[in-house]
């Protein structure tokens, strides 16, 4: 993963976005040396798979121990018809590959303990959270933290979405816990309550571009930061997230 050229090739294939003053060569060469761990290949994990690929990601570590059920076909694009039965993880990286084959793929198809959680997110420079659940969203979180990545959040349910970042790396940066505390125990999944599938395709999608701006280096991440997203109105909202100095996970990560 050390290239110090682009090829002809990928030249050729990153064409339109090399052409953005904001990515250029030295931009697309950071993409193509970066890591990126994708937990969850649902809804949100699907675009973010899809998009990171073709943009020239040089490495995807895919993580979901779900496998392939018809309900998904209706929001989580990277799986087709053909997939239901297979491995998330399997599926997904087929896509990814017939996109772009010079992309390499790390699968996590088991459920990350605490330990395996930890070596694959040290294992990478940036990390999606793309779950459907509190309990991984609160672990992945400490995860990155610990290992100081920054972490692209999003979630999405009936026709409401959110979208964060936290990066550790910022001394003002706030962590998910800073914002969601312990959470409720009574929390209701796509499942449940339902879901519309462009939702999860536009949250995915702007979780993609946070984490390229991340990766090359450009734009205003949005740390700090929380859009909210009413796909019924065709609304979006930001708040201000301020970082806890008692928080439980990060509150003495920048004591020194």
């Amino acid at each position: 993963m050390g290239e110090a050229m682009l090829t002809d090739d990928e030249l050729l294939r990153y064409s339109r976005q090399i052409l953005l003053a904001q990515v250029d060569i030295e931009g697309q060469l950071r993409l193509k040396r970066s890591r990126a761990l994708i937990v969850g290949l649902g809804g949100l994990g699907s675009p973010v798979a899809l998009y990171l690929a073709a943009a020239g990601v040089g490495e995807l570590h895919l993580a979901d121990f779900d496998t392939v059920d018809i309900t998904n076909l209706q929001r989580q694009i990277v799986h087709d018809t053909a997939s239901v039965g297979q491995r998330k993880v399997d599926s997904a990286a087929s896509r990814l590959l017939a996109i772009n084959p010079q992309l390499h793929v790390q699968r996590y198809p088991q459920g990350l303990d605490a330990d395996s959680l930890a070596a694959a997110v040290a294992a990478v420079d940036l990390v999606l959270d793309c779950s459907d659940n509190f309990s991984t969203r609160q672990a992945v979180n400490a995860a990155c933290v610990a290992a100081g990545k920054p972490l692209v959040s999003g979630a999405a349910i009936r026709l409401e979405g959110q979208l964060a970042v936290f990066d550790p790396r910022q001394a003002q940066s706030p962590c998910y816990h800073c914002l969601y505390g312990h959470g409720s125990e009574a929390e209701l999944t796509c499942s449940e309550a339902g879901v519309l599938g462009p939702l999860v395709g536009l949250v995915g999608s702007l979780q993609a571009l946070e984490a390229l701006k991340l990766l090359a280096g450009f734009g205003e991440p949005l740390v700090g930061r929380l859009l909210l997203v009413d796909a019924l109105g065709a609304r979006f909202r930001e708040l201000r997230v301020r970082r806890d100095p008692a928080c439980a996970v990060c509150g003495n990560t920048h004591a020194q």
